[in-house]
């Protein structure tokens, strides 16, 4: 790749980095549709096309070449569209701050030059100096990687001389500690995988890393991921950043809460009953639990695989669609991956369109709401914003619904098994002095406050697991035939609900898509008020989940897209703000 002349048209003032033959994703459609020269970008080759083009007009013989670029589609080539064009480039030379910053905010720095990685992960890691065990002792993060600041100055290197990777180049992200990293222990929160150090990253690390991600932190978890807050035996707790006396949700509630808190730009969650949904509520964040199968839960600590998924956890909708085109794909170490082939977009980016909900038709269904009040008034602002945007919003009954939400999660019946299969293949450090569930629990060496849960799962047999995957992988089939029969039905595209329908309280929502396999995707809808609700927990976020068919990941996005940019609820904490200096 190479930097290419400066240009002044537009504001945009420098040189450009210009993607090479191979194409460098960038943000679709916004940024990639007046391309003129096919390199999926727009930058100094496009402008310049256009320029040479001014005068021209749709009865020129070479007007295909550039029509593309007519912005305001009157038919003719002017220096407005050459301006309008300009700004389309990735390219920002302007003030930066880490605060709320996207992907996008990013790499428009780095390709100014104003900003490098290794400064951008500089500011990462102060901030997590300053906010995680001091201060307002956020308490998310359990380990940072010492190698993070070499990492950055290697990708800023390669950047120099090749140009960026991806969309993901330089990005800081943190993972929570259940996801295996070659160069941070991996321990699920417990004292007993405290030196759990493998040699191997687990496969969405891995291809995160691969696209040029600076894997920056691990952030603490509920201990093995068990519950749907966040305490553990070697991270103790995290609260809300938002409402400090409040949690912060689990079980990623350590990766919910420090994205939130700007402490890294992605975070890694994993979802096995809501855990990736329920912290994203509660901190105000976007979060996606793709289908079962999109991407490898290979290297990630297990808590029951007939619902386990990994997925993102953003600020905006546009960083979870970038960070799960890098996460997909085929795994052979984990065969229901292979279900994805054919059902990959080029770039989930390409649904990112602002006009996406105009048109489409989007059920829900009124006995899954809740009765608190906060909740219900923003549910209902909600389903106005989506018919104002052009959606049109169905009331759905769907027989065997009560069914599906009430089925059992698999966490107690198969963890023991999926845990021990866990340490035959990855526990391997001789620092770590166990191989099974049993040993941990006779060393008590893990939160002794849940002796009972852990010697409930230790006393499955394999008989009783047989048995239970029978049942339960026929439960989750029929949850998906329910789900997806009822959409059918009402030929919606969508159905929509409130992620969690109290303050800092779950419900049952978030069973819907591990209890059938489809992929969930949840965005900010607001705070609650209480001068507005009576609400006894005064700025309390929550979420609106799109719960889709199976391997329908973009049109969720897309929707989610359209939602997120009328809306705009997402507020940073207050009591996180930018650092001085």
């Amino acid at each position: 790749m190479v930097a290419i002349a400066a240009t002044s048209l537009g504001g945009v003032t420098g040189a450009i980095a210009a993607p090479d033959s191979t194409g460098l994703q960038y943000l679709a459609p916004f940024y990639t549709e007046a391309d003129l020269t096919g390199d999926q970008a727009v930058d100094e080759a496009d402008i310049a096309i256009l320029m040479e083009a001014l005068g021209a007009t749709e009865a020129d013989a070479t007007w295909s070449t550039v029509a593309a670029a007519d912005f305001d589609a009157d038919g003719t080539i002017e220096l407005t569209d050459v301006a309008t064009l300009s700004q389309r480039a990735l390219y920002d030379d302007g003030p930066f701050s880490a605060v709320e910053a996207s992907t996008l905010d990013i790499q428009k720095a780095m390709n100014s030059g104003t900003l490098t990685a290794v400064s951008l992960t500089r500011m990462y890691l102060d901030r997590i100096a300053a906010y995680d065990d001091q201060g307002e002792t956020l308490n998310s993060i359990i380990s940072v990687n010492a190698n993070a600041l070499t990492i950055a100055a290697e990708l800023d290197a390669e950047r120099a001389a090749d140009g960026p990777r991806s969309m993901l180049h330089g990005i800081p992200v943190i993972a929570k500690d259940n996801y295996n990293t070659v160069d941070m222990p991996t321990t699920a929160g417990c004292t007993c995988l405290k030196n759990n150090q493998t040699d191997a990253d687990s496969q969405m690390v891995e291809q995160l890393r691969a696209d040029g991600a600076v894997i920056l932190a691990k952030a603490n978890l509920d201990e093995f991921a068990f519950n749907l807050t966040t305490d553990s035996s070697l991270g103790g707790v995290t609260n809300s950043p938002y409402v400090r006396n409040q949690n912060a949700g689990g079980s990623s509630g350590g990766t919910g809460a420090s994205i939130a808190a700007n402490l890294a730009v992605i975070g890694l969650g994993t979802d096995t009953g809501g855990s990736i949904r329920v912290p994203s509520s509660f901190n105000q964040l976007v979060g996606v639990r793709p289908t079962v199968g999109l991407a490898s839960r290979d290297g990630i600590i297990p808590l029951a695989l007939s619902q386990d998924t990994g997925g993102s956890m953003t600020r905006t909708v546009s960083d979870a669609a970038i960070a799960l085109d890098s996460v997909v794909g085929y795994d052979p170490e984990d065969p229901i991956t292979a279900e994805s082939d054919g059902n990959i977009p080029t770039s989930y980016t390409a649904s990112l369109d602002a006009s996406s909900l105009e048109g489409v038709k989007i059920g829900w269904v009124p006995s899954i709401v809740g009765n608190n009040a906060a909740v219900k008034r923003l549910f209902a602002e909600a389903i106005a914003d989506l018919e104002a945007q052009g959606a049109t919003v169905v009331e759905m009954e769907i027989p065997g619904l009560s069914t599906v939400q009430g089925y059992s999660s698999g966490s107690t019946n198969e963890f023991k098994h999926d845990l021990n299969e866990y340490f035959a293949k990855f526990v391997t450090d001789p620092d770590v002095p166990y191989s099974s569930l049993a040993e941990v629990i006779a060393a008590g060496d893990y939160q002794t406050s849940r002796v009972g849960t852990y010697n409930a799962r230790e006393a499955i047999t394999e008989e009783k697991y047989q048995a239970w995957m029978t049942q339960h992988n026929a439960e989750i089939a029929n949850g998906e035939v329910v789900l997806t029969s009822a959409m059918d039905s009402y030929g919606v595209s969508a159905m929509v609900y409130p992620t969690t329908t109290g303050q800092y309280s779950t419900g049952a929502n978030n069973r819907l898509s591990p209890y059938s396999g489809m992929p969930a995707i949840t965005v900010p809808m607001g705070t609650s008020s209480t001068a507005i609700d009576g609400s006894q927990i005064d700025g309390a976020p929550s979420n609106i989940e799109f719960l889709g068919r199976s391997y329908a990941e973009s049109t969720l996005l897309g929707l989610a897209f359209d939602y997120e940019q009328a809306t705009q609820h997402r507020a940073s904490p207050v009591l996180f703000p930018a650092l001085a200096g």
